[in-house]
């Protein structure tokens, strides 16, 4: 039998929220255009007759301007702490050298490192065009810096939009593996509860539908969730830092809290296979993601 940790890693935007549920088969983790989407660490878990991986998608590593950005990168970290196998993901477009304080960790990781090259569909002809220089001899250039920063580590050119690659991930990280019984029972999808997935989905919607500042200010908490057989009653309140963002949220006339929420419940309907019933309210908690106390109470401190 074997298991084992696979933990993602990699700067804001690279697509490791995507890979994560292409790897698992489920969407779990929320993944927009937007830098700094995911938050937390969230583990998705994938069971076949000889073995059991336990995926890791992890925020981006990033210098924290907030406590709460301290937190996201104290859950990157801890990745590094008990994987198995580490996947550092990056793309055609970021600078190799982006947060070398991080790379220098990774550096040192006694476990296989697989450095994802995300994004390889967008060398194509037409940038050959605009750009200069082969698409080919681009990718070359780019896997050549990725050598000499982590010469232990394989690299994989890949492009998750267009799934290429990705069944070779897959059957790298079964050769990779250690032998270990089960971490979790098989029939375990995550080891998040069904009131995160509320949060992370309706906080998604946000990061697609309000521009600028106001979605990174946003935090929403489940007041309630009533399950019943073909039906679940939630109340969640949308939590924002100041009286203006509050506004903007709800839009004139309730607008826009309406899109949201319209958007945000055909969305639980899927995820839950049900019919929901959603309430969203929203509130002003000022100073949120700076606050130690409220920090713990979101869930920011669970390692």
């Amino acid at each position: 039998m074997k298991s084992g940790f696979v933990n993602i890693v990699g700067n804001p935007n690279v697509g490791k929220s995507s890979l994560m549920n292409l790897l698992v088969g489920e969407r779990l983790s929320i993944a927009t255009f937007k830098a700094q989407t995911t938050r937390h660490r969230i583990l998705g878990i994938v069971n076949t007759d000889d073995a059991q991986i336990v995926y890791s998608d992890t925020p981006g590593v990033l210098k924290p301007n907030y406590k709460m950005q301290e937190a996201m990168l104290t859950f990157s970290e801890s990745a590094l702490e008990d994987a198995d196998v580490l996947l550092y993901m990056t793309d055609v477009v970021e600078s190799p050298d982006k947060n070398a304080d991080f790379l220098q960790k990774v550096a040192r990781m006694r476990v296989p490192v697989l450095v994802l090259i995300n994004k390889i569909d967008c060398l194509t002809p037409e940038a050959d065009v605009k750009g200069g220089g082969s698409s080919q001899d681009k990718l070359v250039s780019i896997v050549e810096k990725w050598h000499e920063l982590l010469p232990q580590a394989e690299i994989m050119p890949l492009s998750v939009k267009a799934r290429f690659n990705v069944d070779a991930l897959q059957r790298r990280i079964m050769e990779l593996l250690p032998e270990h019984p089960n971490y979790f029972e098989r029939d375990q999808l995550t080891d998040k509860p069904a009131r995160f997935f509320v949060n992370e989905i309706i906080r998604e919607k946000i990061l697609l539908y309000y521009d600028k500042e106001v979605p990174y200010s946003v935090e929403v908490v489940v007041e309630s969730f009533k399950e019943q057989k073909h039906s679940i009653h939630i109340r969640a309140i949308i939590l924002v830092e100041r009286e203006s963002q509050k506004g903007i949220i709800i839009g004139h006339g309730g607008v826009a809290l309406k899109k949201v929420s319209s958007e945000a419940r055909k969305a639980l309907e899927r995820f839950f296979q049900k019919s929901i019933y959603l309430e969203t309210v929203v509130k002003v908690d000022k100073g949120w993601r700076n606050n130690e106390r409220r920090l713990e109470a979101f869930g920011y401190h669970d390692i």
